[in-house]
């Protein structure tokens, strides 16, 4: 059965609060289902264990559409909402692209394409081999992957089974050269633990997030439709 739910429309407004930076509104717009499914079912971070080295890292590697990360931020408390009525004025905190200095909750400056998941590994790497229970969850975009910095990250993760570690790929299907096989495969054939969900559905979402193997990382491609998110009740990435 096909559990279909809707972002919460208070945080709806939340993100039409966010303007200035319109051109990248479908890029930031597209991850607004998956990013509020992380923190509100599967992330054991809080405003309160934002300093925590156990908490869970979620990197936003797509970082030149935060304005759904944002959001979702500020519903979950880690930032006043007010700070979003400002976005990137001169005294603004939030910027088009997010900074980890300044924003409660971020935790790395992003925006220039390929960079995440290679930092998510190395993170990935020294919680493990600090023994922490905490889990790092990248977000990449599907055209992101044409990026040549991800395949050696997707290699390296998987030689170095690193179970605390999971890849969200938001696949609105605007990649310019597509996967053979598809984008799960392409992972699969690292050693990762691959999952293919529709982002609309977000009880299996929530459930393919959820899911880890203690010695492989895993993958979860979340097929959207890009849809504004100030227009409607329902939003696919």
């Amino acid at each position: 059965m096909t559990t279909t739910r809707t972002v919460p429309p208070e945080v709806l407004d939340l993100v039409a609060r966010v303007t200035g930076d319109e051109k990248h509104d479908p890029s930031a717009h597209s991850t607004l289902v998956v990013v509020w499914v992380l923190y509100d079912q599967v992330l054991r971070v809080s405003p309160d264990t934002v300093d925590d080295p156990h908490r869970d890292r979620f990197l936003l590697s797509k970082g030149h559409g935060p304005a759904s990360t944002y959001a979702v931020l500020a519903a979950k408390g880690f930032f006043p909402a007010a700070w979003l009525d400002d976005v990137a004025s001169w005294s603004s905190r939030l910027g088009h692209h997010p900074d980890r200095t300044l924003v409660p909750g971020i935790e790395i400056g992003s925006g220039s394409l390929g960079h995440g998941l290679a930092i998510g590994v190395g993170l990935a790497l020294g919680l493990r081999l600090r023994r922490s229970p905490a889990r790092v969850v990248v977000l990449v975009g599907d055209a992101e992957l044409d990026e040549g910095s991800n395949h050696e990250a997707i290699a390296v993760a998987g030689r170095f089974g690193l179970g605390n570690l999971t890849c969200v790929v938001v696949d609105n299907h605007s990649d310019g050269y597509g996967w053979p096989g598809g984008i799960a495969a392409r992972f699969a054939v690292e050693g990762w633990a691959a999952a293919d969900v529709a982002a609309r559905d977000h009880a299996a979402l929530r459930d393919a997030l959820l899911r880890t193997e203690p010695d492989r990382p895993s993958v979860v491609v979340a097929d959207t439709t890009v849809e504004v998110a100030r227009a409607g009740t329902e939003v696919a990435a």
